[in-house]
């Protein structure tokens, strides 16, 4: 298989992962926006569709602060919908308490 193939069978395999998790993801800001947030709040918590690409490199505290607000949303309405069990939504939900303050050393000390 050459270098190319490779390139397309992942681009095919992120394409299906993609459209797997799509409706995840419309009913997640459905939710939000359901429960009455506002459409830059909601924006901040949709990080989940492009988080990575391109907010990962200018990682902050105060950015890091939302997005372990989002994790518990999405959790918590994981639970609520039944897409994970209610003992993964507690251990998601405890680690994030848990572990906020070395999350928040962590990224002080990558990203200054």
């Amino acid at each position: 298989m050459t270098d190319a193939d490779h390139a397309k069978t992942y681009e095919q395999r992120v394409q299906a992962i993609e459209l797997a998790n799509q409706p995840i993801l419309d009913g997640f800001e459905t939710w939000l926006r359901q429960s009455g947030l506002s459409e830059p709040t909601i924006k901040d918590h949709d990080f989940l569709e492009d988080w990575f690409p391109r907010k990962a490199l200018w990682a902050s505290v105060s950015s890091m602060k939302v997005y372990l607000a989002s994790f518990k949303k999405f959790f918590k309405w994981m639970g609520e919908t039944s897409l994970v069990s209610p003992e993964m939504v507690e251990d998601v939900l405890s680690t994030l308490k848990d572990d906020r303050n070395f999350f928040l050393r962590k990224v002080a000390e990558e990203f200054p």
